[in-house]
């Protein structure tokens, strides 16, 4: 590694705070397969003034006007939208996801932005008059304090926007811990939030890795954890917060189906698979990972999809690509293993992505992380092709005989993230969405993402803690209730009494 590269350090108290922790991690150009700078690895000490900056910050951010609040968060909101190129280049340049899906990460982090900039209508309490004789009760929402946001690679714009734009505007102030292996983007967002206004210590990134990760969990000045990663980790973020009496919603792994019944589009459905299976080149918790096919139609849904991936074009994400290539070249390689499982399992690999390895067409970039679209038919339900989130961009096959054959198959998994179905039938789709066992479904829509006013979350070892993303669960997540109740006494008022009170 050479000392000349770039370093990226932690932003704290409004402004950067070089570490001195002497430990730092590489950060990858994914499509030159090179490093380009490192990132800073935080220390006790680090972790501490982190969380004392934002403990600091708190008292009169909670204090703030929401006037004042909500302007922050809309001037926010419009410098956002204004350089958000600015910001997808840096996501291209870590990542490696092509320029078109890191504007679309950001505009999905957007609507959460601007969900936040409503938030007084979402803060107001309740008011019941005269529960007894002059004795009134109302209730208030309160921020929680400090809040931690443990965030992971494949979105290392839009997840964090899934909990600092609400957590900001309820009145809490937040250490946010991105991922080490893209973590540009969260100094960015830092900066412009300080640039809309934000008073500094409000907003703070930590950067670090396992070490980092423990200090917040264990400090007793953090309040809350949110997290989004794979359900091992999700597990341990849930357990070890937990216990250290803090507020967690933990957001883990997935292995998303998509059922497609004889009477579908199979034209859309073969356009659906392929968006929504090597989109991010798979490195999406909701990307679709297992077709689940009818077997009369099952022939004829894999040739669309095979020759619609012919036309794909995998390289430089800055070059006018369809897919990039994957965040680091061991994780290009864990995915890779997946294909000679396949071929061990009697899987039939269709299309196989290591072909692409070295191609020419990535003009100078053949030592980058490449690894093309694959699709894997047959795939026998016991291979851990089929059972692990693979995270890459893998399609699988299942042949089912029916639809009932389907559903069972999709909750007879460990996973309950995302799921579609691909039917012209009403009566079918009504019927999925009530017996299947997932948190959230797509009717003829393959990424069911809801909107910012709806909450995302899935069930089963998609989650835990029972707080999901963003929308009104995330409201509720970063705010206490308080209940008051207040007599304000009158002149007639009675003497001493020691009784339990009653109406």
């Amino acid at each position: 590694m050479s000392d000349a590269l770039p370093v990226v350090n932690h932003f704290v108290g409004g402004q950067e705070l070089v570490s001195t922790s002497g430990r730092t991690a590489p950060v990858f150009d994914p499509a030159l397969g090179e490093q380009t700078k490192s990132v800073a690895l935080a220390n006790k000490a680090e972790i501490d003034a982190a969380v004392a900056s934002a403990k600091a910050a708190f008292p009169a951010w909670r204090d703030t006007s929401i006037t004042k609040r909500q302007q922050v968060i809309f001037a926010f909101r419009e410098l956002l939208n204004a350089r958000k190129g600015e910001l997808a280049e840096i996501l291209t340049a870590e990542h490696g996801k092509v320029l078109s899906d890191a504007l679309g990460e950001i505009t999905r982090g957007l609507e959460v932005v601007e969900l936040a900039t409503g938030f007084p209508h979402l803060l107001k309490g309740e008011y019941s008059e005269n529960v007894s004789t002059g004795v009134d009760v109302y209730s208030t929402k309160q921020p929680l304090g400090v809040v931690g946001i443990i965030s992971p690679f494949n979105f290392p714009a839009m997840v964090p926007m899934w909990f600092f734009p609400i957590a900001i505007a309820a009145g809490n102030t937040v250490v946010l811990k991105p991922s080490e292996k893209d973590p540009s983007a969260a100094n960015w967002l830092a900066g412009l939030f300080k640039e809309a206004g934000l008073p500094d210590g409000v907003f703070n990134v930590l950067h670090g890795d396992k070490e980092a990760v423990d200090g917040l969990l264990e400090h007793k000045d953090v309040k809350s954890i949110s997290f989004v990663g794979s359900t091992p980790i999700a597990h341990y973020i849930y357990e070890t917060a937990a216990r250290n009496g803090k507020r967690v919603q933990a957001l883990g792994g997935a292995k998303n189906h998509m059922l497609v019944l004889p009477d579908a589009d199979l034209d859309l459905a073969a356009d659906a698979a392929i968006n929504a299976g090597f989109g991010s080149a798979g490195e999406r918790c909701m990307a679709i990972s297992v077709l689940v096919a009818v077997d009369t139609i099952a022939d004829e849904l894999v040739a669309k999809i095979q020759e619609r991936m012919a036309t794909l074009k995998t390289g430089d994400g800055r070059r006018s690509c369809d897919m990039g290539p994957l965040i680091t070249g061991v994780h290009r390689d864990k995915v890779a293993s997946y294909i000679d499982l396949a071929n061990e399992d009697g899987a039939t690999v269709v299309v196989d992505g290591r072909d692409i390895v070295n191609n020419g067409e990535v003009d100078g970039a053949a030592d980058g992380f490449w690894l093309g679209p694959t699709l894997i038919d047959n795939v026998p339900t016991s291979s851990k092709v089929y059972l692990d989130e693979i995270f890459g961009p893998v399609l699988s096959v299942v042949r089912v005989h029916s639809y009932e054959e389907g559903v069972d198959l999709i909750n007879n998994g460990a996973y309950g993230n995302g799921t579609a179905i691909f039917t012209n039938d009403g009566g079918a789709a009504r019927r999925f969405q009530n017996e299947v066992e997932v948190g959230m479904i797509g009717i003829n829509v393959p990424i069911p993402v809801p909107v910012a006013y709806h909450s995302f979350g899935g069930v089963k070892d998609s989650i835990f803690g029972d707080t999901k993303a963003y929308g009104l669960a995330g409201f509720r997540f970063f705010t206490q209730e308080k209940a008051i109740t207040s007599r304000w006494l009158d002149p007639s008022h009675g003497g001493i009494n020691l009784g339990f009170p009653q109406n």
